[in-house]
């Protein structure tokens, strides 16, 4: 594999990264991660920046949900 190869799939894996919400230090750490070879250690970010992705999810779920709630209250109180 050549070096165009290597840099192709960590563009891509960053590009990845970057479109499903991770920030500049998440990316460099990857980046690092990637360039290192440690493929275990990769995986457990991985995982980690899903986590912090589905705690900012669930919280803008809260907040819809308390936007439904007052949603519910308006529409029941009018005539």
């Amino acid at each position: 594999m050549g070096d165009g190869t290597v840099n192709e799939e960590l563009d891509q894996m960053l590009s990845n990264l970057a479109d499903a919400g991770c920030g500049q230090e998440e990316l460099e750490h990857a980046a690092q991660l990637y360039e290192t070879g440690d493929a275990e250690a990769l995986l457990r970010h991985f995982r980690k920046c899903r986590s912090r992705r589905m705690d900012e999810l669930h919280e803008v779920q809260r907040k819809v949900d308390r936007l439904d709630f007052l949603i519910r209250q308006k529409t029941k109180a009018i005539p």
